[in-house]
């Protein structure tokens, strides 16, 4: 029979939760010692049953330390012979870097998309809070237990907890990327009462990583791709006319056909606005263009007509030969070739056919 004079664990892994003490040829006797290290709990148990839980500390093993056993083992005045109990040393560290992820695909019901399946990934830490429920609930009567004994039914409570807490955000879809921080302390908080359950404490929650289906992803890409378009529609217009306009130099018979195919549209728009402009144009300048007046009616009648579009009188002279109008100061019919005119034997002007004065000096003819 050995005596245990001082109960410790030096702990040197790094996933261990649970570790039992080997008892099996060790017994307790009263002076023995109890060593609890900082981020340990140590818990005596006795036939199975959970009695006390000792903190970080020193502790000598009498009837005060230990209270609940002393119940439990009926000593009415203290133990005097050693006794044999169960003691577990339970890990109260932080366990980081717990990985999660959505092996299926999670639904979100958004108010822009409707309902939409999204991914996720990230990582979480944990740590026991309470040695004495987490004992009951998980670990058990196992000798040892480990992180790798734990993290697949965390992550699947955690998962299965992702969807109620994001919906419960009302964060829109578009908008979760930017928020990832809020999303991870909304899911913690949601959680924090499962894992109080369990003895547990969900210290951190992480998303690394959230997607969306691909074909939203491409929906989005070419809505963005078209809302950055609509404020230099015009810019973009013009660059699609000159590299046509430049593929048609190249190839004289392609413009055509791309026309009689509608894929010159562009370029039908642009030299229909080149048209119009040139019509617009046209339009001024014989609105300003120089009137004369018809000697019958007094029409205002362009300059270039040779009859009034108003009562059909000749503007200007007339021939004498065959009636065609003729341009005042005309010395020659432009119809038939009759001379209209005469010349002056003083001051060489012209003078009109029939005139009995010279208009420019006053001499008889």
């Amino acid at each position: 029979m050995g005596l245990l004079k001082n109960i410790e664990w030096t702990d040197d892994s790094k996933n261990t939760i649970v570790y039992k003490v080997d008892m099996k040829n060790d017994y307790i006797s009263k002076g023995s010692v109890l060593t609890v290290r900082d981020s340990q709990a140590a818990v005596f148990a006795h036939k199975g049953k959970m009695a006390d839980v000792f903190l970080p500390g020193f502790y000598k093993l009498d009837t005060d330390s230990i209270p609940v056993l002393t119940k439990l083992m009926s000593w009415k005045y203290g133990f005097e012979n050693p006794f044999r109990s169960d003691v577990y040393f339970v890990s109260t560290k932080q366990f980081t870097g717990m990985k999660w992820g959505t092996a299926n695909p999670i639904i979100i019901r958004d108010k822009d998309y409707g309902a939409v399946r999204v991914r996720g990934y990230g990582n979480y830490s944990f740590r026991v809070a309470d040695p004495y429920v987490f004992l009951q609930e998980l670990s058990g009567t196992n000798s040892s237990f480990k992180t790798q004994d734990i993290t697949d039914y965390l992550k699947s409570i955690v998962v299965t907890g992702i969807s109620d807490a994001i919906g419960e955000s009302k964060i829109p879809i578009l908008d979760m990327a930017g928020n990832l921080l809020e999303l991870g302390e909304i899911v913690k908080n949601s959680m924090q009462p499962t894992f109080k359950n369990m003895g547990l404490e969900l210290t951190k929650f992480v998303f690394e990583n959230f997607s969306m289906p691909k074909e939203l992803e491409e929906a989005l890409d070419k809505n963005t791709s078209l809302g950055m378009m609509r404020g230099n529609m015009d810019a973009y217009m013009a660059m699609a006319q000159a590299d046509a306009l430049k593929e048609a130099a190249k190839n004289p018979g392609m413009a055509g056909a791309a026309m009689g195919a509608g894929m010159g549209f562009g370029m039908g728009n642009m030299f229909g606005g080149m048209y119009a402009s040139n019509a617009a144009a046209n339009v001024a300048n014989r609105t300003n263009e120089e009137k004369a007046t018809c000697p019958k009616c007094g029409a205002k009648v362009s300059t270039k007509a040779k009859f009034c579009p108003e009562c059909g009188a000749p503007m200007g002279e007339t021939c004498p030969k065959c009636g065609a109008a003729v341009k005042k100061g005309a010395k020659f019919c432009p119809e038939c070739g009759q001379k209209l005119s005469l010349t002056c034997p003083k001051c060489g002007a012209t003078v009109k056919k029939g005139a009995k004065f010279c208009p420019e000096c006053g001499e008889k003819l």
